[in-house]
């Protein structure tokens, strides 16, 4: 906190941010005057998501206004106007009810950034079913975890990933009735059907049918430390969080060009690479390609950002790779930027300033917030390293658990303990699918534990400390220990296995894995790359381990329970704490 804080200039064009006055904004602040800021479903049918991102535009003056702009791979574009996605997200909805999906029902995607994406995302909403993102670098078991435990009936990809990653799946996961391919021109039988022939055949014309604020419309997974991947189940009322931040926020303000980096497997990606954006009207930026430091730069002022939401991992690879984009790139347009997905180190804050002539504003919130809690705001003075101010609208506050079910509420300034919010903001988790137990444990009271530790200020900034649990935050994913501990059990040689988080400036952390072998097993240079490999396969990517060291024995409690704490601290070098429960 040793940082000075960075005070907040703006040029002449510069239009006025919508958030000016944070203290009386949360004082006169009320989610009844957000719901007025939307039209809802006409003749009082209720409030649904896609109505807000797309409809009401197209209906509202705003049809010929570009939405989309898809930017592919090889340099070619797309635009798609809020008119065309309304008839594109139409189509969609037609074709899950050609295919005799309701209400409810789960729709899961697996698919790079493509324009079939975002069709999809909208037209299972206006349908009342229920979206569901993967991750397409995942491997097979990670997908077949999630789509066997949120009940998949239809699942959007491309034959690719059908092939390398779901046809030896299908046995397993009698529930998942269609996979619609959205690169294939014919039907490869009468359930792997081809989604351009379907959408061509649809039409274009659909009534949203009634949307209770309450309906389920999102799910989101996300890891846990134990057990397997927990569903975090979002309603349509989300949207008001959605709406909020894009205004106070991100500060979306008319003709905004908005570009957001983060896959749409995430919840960042659909929360704030769609909704967001689109329920303000402004044109929303889709880049296929992954990460390349010239081609963003490119990017930025080719396409005159004006908003910017990228990941801290995104913005050390460009500080490592040596460009000064202001001194090559026109980034006159480009108005904020903003990062998430883990804490944005000072550094990383003061170098947005010397290279793109804007600092970087961090903000804090979870799968389960399902939007922006805690941020630093355009017209407020930035804190490096501080997540910043709650949202108005958002109870912050540092708790100490003191009794089951029970918090006590930290008065003093600077002191560390669990971050919590208070409960009841729109785009609150309902509930972790078919886990009630585990949602009822996050909650004290009236107050969510979000498990990440944190401080606060005099000044009412929060500041991040580090995580109560074991989740693994790389490259702004999450990964939990279990999930990979789990597959590399898979493995004949491996007797135990122990995974932790350990920190790298690119990535955040890295996932290591201590292995424990079978006896008669060899632990060899040649075995270790068998088990990266084999992990790799079974993981993707994105959850497979980067490192592993074999070890004779694990420390573990007497009861079992392998102690990733302490794996971590003697890795670390770090105290090792209080031993007293470990095995003899």
């Amino acid at each position: 906190m040793d940082w000075q804080p960075i005070k907040k200039t703006f040029p002449p064009w510069h239009p006025q941010p919508n958030l000016i006055d944070y203290q009386q904004s949360r004082v006169d602040f009320s989610w009844d005057a957000v719901r007025n800021e939307l039209d809802g479903l006409p003749d009082g049918r209720g409030l649904n998501i896609a109505y807000e991102a797309v409809d009401r535009h197209a209906e509202g003056g705003g049809a010929d206004r570009v939405a989309l702009r898809w930017l592919g791979k090889g340099g070619e574009v797309k635009d798609f106007t809020y008119a065309d996605l309304k008839a594109q997200s139409n189509r969609f909805a037609n074709v899950l009810r050609s295919l005799e999906v309701g209400k409810g029902e789960r729709v899961f995607s697996l698919s790079g950034r493509i324009p079939e994406l975002y069709f999809a995302v909208l037209g299972t909403l206006k349908n009342t079913s229920v979206f569901c993102p993967l991750f397409s670098a995942f491997g097979p078991e990670p997908i077949s975890q999630r789509l066997e435990r949120g009940d998949a009936r239809v699942l959007v990809t491309t034959e690719r990933l059908y092939r390398k990653k779901i046809a030896a799946l299908r046995p397993a996961l009698p529930k998942l009735q269609y996979i619609l391919l959205a690169d294939s021109d014919q039907d490869q039988d009468e359930t792997v059907l081809s989604l351009p022939r379907l959408l061509d055949i649809a039409s274009p014309d659909f009534i949203i049918p009634p949307t209770d604020p309450e309906d389920m419309a999102l799910l989101h997974f996300t890891s846990g430390t134990t057990g397997k991947p927990k569903g975090a189940v979002h309603v349509h009322n989300a949207v008001l969080t959605h709406y909020l931040t894009g205004k106070y926020v991100l500060d979306f303000q008319p003709g905004d060009i908005f570009w957001c980096t983060a896959d749409c497997g995430w919840v960042t990606g659909t929360s704030y690479g769609i909704i967001a954006p689109l329920a303000h009207g402004v044109t929303n930026l889709v880049d296929a390609a992954d990460f390349e430091a010239e081609r963003w730069c490119r990017t930025l002022a080719g396409q005159q950002v004006n908003v910017w939401y990228t990941a801290p991992t995104a913005i050390r690879m460009l500080m490592r790779s040596g460009l000064k984009p202001k001194d090559k790139y026109d980034l006159s347009r480009l108005r904020l930027v903003h990062s998430v997905g883990e804490p944005l180190n000072p550094e990383a804050v003061i170098w947005g300033e010397e290279a793109l002539g804007l600092p970087i504003h961090d903000n804090w919130w979870q799968t389960e917030t399902g939007g922006i809690m805690i941020a630093n705001y355009a017209s407020m003075d930035i804190r490096p390293g501080s997540m910043g101010r709650p949202l108005p609208g958002i109870e912050a506050a540092i708790v100490h658990r003191v009794g089951k079910g029970e918090v006590e509420l930290e008065t003093h300034p600077d002191c560390e303990g669990e971050l919590a919010l208070k409960s009841g903001w729109p785009s609150m988790f309902r509930g972790y699918l078919h886990d009630d137990e585990r949602y009822r444990n996050c909650f004290a009271g009236d107050w969510y534990i979000s498990g990440d530790l944190a401080q606060k200020d005099a000044d009412g900034y929060f500041w991040f400390v580090g995580r109560a649990d074991d989740i693994i935050k790389t490259s702004g994913h999450m990964v939990g220990p279990f999930e990979v501990e789990s597959a590399l059990m898979e493995h004949p040689a491996v007797a135990e296995v122990g995974v932790i988080g350990k920190p790298e400036a690119m990535i955040g952390e890295l996932v290591k894995a201590f292995v424990s072998l079978q006896s008669g097993s060899e632990a060899n240079e040649n075995l270790k790359l068998e088990l990266l490999g084999f992990a790799r396969k079974k993981l993707g990517s994105a959850v497979a381990p980067k490192e592993i060291e074999f070890t004779d024995i694990l420390p573990k409690t007497r009861s079992g329970k392998i102690m990733r704490r302490l794996l971590k601290a003697r890795e670390l070098g770090l105290p090792e704490g209080d031993t007293s429960t470990l095995e003899d």
